[in-house]
């Protein structure tokens, strides 16, 4: 059977394949990009609740995770938020701000895939889904790939294929093993960017409070975020937890501060000398949602008015709210999981070109790479960043 030739052949049409796929078009390289799906880019189209977090304003190395966490550093500087955001802007896509300089489409993730659609069919790019790659060979001439639509060979392979995460819109292990096949290191991987789960107790809680949010400051191995947390049927979900789940290991604790711009306890004890008549639950409900108040009291089995419960009591109460003390069972895993942690090993890929440093033209990059990023559109900036650097050089 004969073999197409390509300079360029990139696996996986997310976010990270597309933008490598439109850089290495631009440079004249003759391009095919597959994907074994048959949506391209699902992960972009579900994300932020279908309007997409594409990228965030405050991107740097500080918000990755990675076993090198100055790995991330040279792409990133290669190709910014602000490179993307001109992008953005240039195709005339609405968009705005969030908290802590999250970007978000105005109308629809949607606009984003067909941006960058727009932009591989510009450079001239071929792209197939629904492309299975059986075989992988290496030799002199570059990488023979056996495929469903046949034999293939390109002087420089790129591995665009994402992790483990949400593996009902397509996620495989595939990428890891191309890595290991080449004899690239491939660290442990978890699920990350995760709701956190509870046994027993804890998780009665949280099924009663479904649907109840706070603002929380959430602490963990000496890392915190400050955002919204989610009681769920499940356990804890919400920014702040789903922040601390890339820090959390099996069997460490975890702290949340349920009401950050309140002292507690002295509210408690102001209130016992000022309004004697006062319930217990009541003067908590002025801090917190009154079915989170009313669940704490129960939990520490006070009830009655504030003037009959003793000092001590109160402190008790207090430090349940300010100084949960949380245990986890686990995570939900890879099915809610917004991202990997872990991954191909940056100490065998280069930093400038995405290139491994043992096998030559075979590139690395987004999600299938040990670098993850904090929840907030900092993984795409990852996936621009990466895919634009390879791009430039495979």
């Amino acid at each position: 059977m004969d073999e197409q030739n390509y300079d360029v052949i990139i696996i996986g049409a997310g976010a990270a394949g597309l933008m490598c796929a439109i850089e290495a078009g631009k440079r004249g390289r003759r391009v095919w990009l597959i994907d074994h799906a048959s949506k391209i880019a699902e992960k972009i189209r579900i994300s932020g609740g279908g309007r997409c977090n594409f990228t965030n304003i405050n991107a740097s190395a500080a918000q990755f995770l990675s076993a090198n966490p100055h790995f991330c550093k040279s792409a990133l500087q290669q190709y910014s938020q602000h490179d993307f955001i001109a992008l953005v802007r240039k195709h005339k896509i609405d968009f705005h701000e969030k908290s802590l300089g999250q970007l978000f489409c105005d109308t629809s993730a949607q606009d984003i895939i067909d941006m960058l659609l727009r932009e591989v069919n510009h450079a001239g790019v071929q792209f197939n889904m629904e492309t299975e790659v059986s075989d992988i060979a290496y030799d002199d001439s570059g990488y023979h790939l056996t495929t469903s639509r046949g034999m293939a060979h390109a002087a420089s392979l790129v591995i665009a294929t994402g992790g483990l995460s949400i593996p009902k819109i397509g996620a495989t292990k595939f990428g890891y093993e191309v890595a290991s096949q080449f004899g690239i290191n491939v660290l442990e991987r978890r699920a990350a960017l995760v709701p956190l789960t509870f046994q027993s107790q804890i998780l009665e809680r949280c099924k009663a409070l479904a649907g109840v949010s706070v603002d929380a400051i959430v602490s963990c191995a000496k890392k915190q975020f400050s955002e919204a947390m989610l009681f769920t049927h499940r356990g804890l979900s919400g920014p702040s937890i789903l922040q601390i789940s890339s820090y959390w290991r099996e069997g460490l604790p975890v702290s949340v501060n349920l009401a950050p711009s309140h002292d507690v306890t002295a509210h408690l004890l102001t209130r016992k000398q000022a309004a004697k008549q006062e319930s217990v639950v009541t003067a908590l409900a002025e801090i917190l949602p009154k079915r989170l108040a009313q669940s704490i009291c129960d939990d520490q089995g006070l009830a009655g008015r504030l003037a009959e419960v003793s000092g001590k009591a109160l402190e008790k109460l207090g430090a349940a709210v300010n100084q949960w003390q949380l245990m986890p069972a686990g995570s939900e895993g890879y099915r809610t999981a917004e991202v990997t942690l872990g991954g191909v090993d940056t100490n065998d890929l280069s930093s400038k070109t995405m290139q491994a440093k043992n096998q030559p033209g075979l590139y690395f990059i987004g999600e299938v790479v040990d670098v993850t990023g904090h929840l907030g559109g900092y993984n795409f900036q990852w996936a621009w960043s990466s895919g634009y650097v390879a791009g430039q050089n495979a």
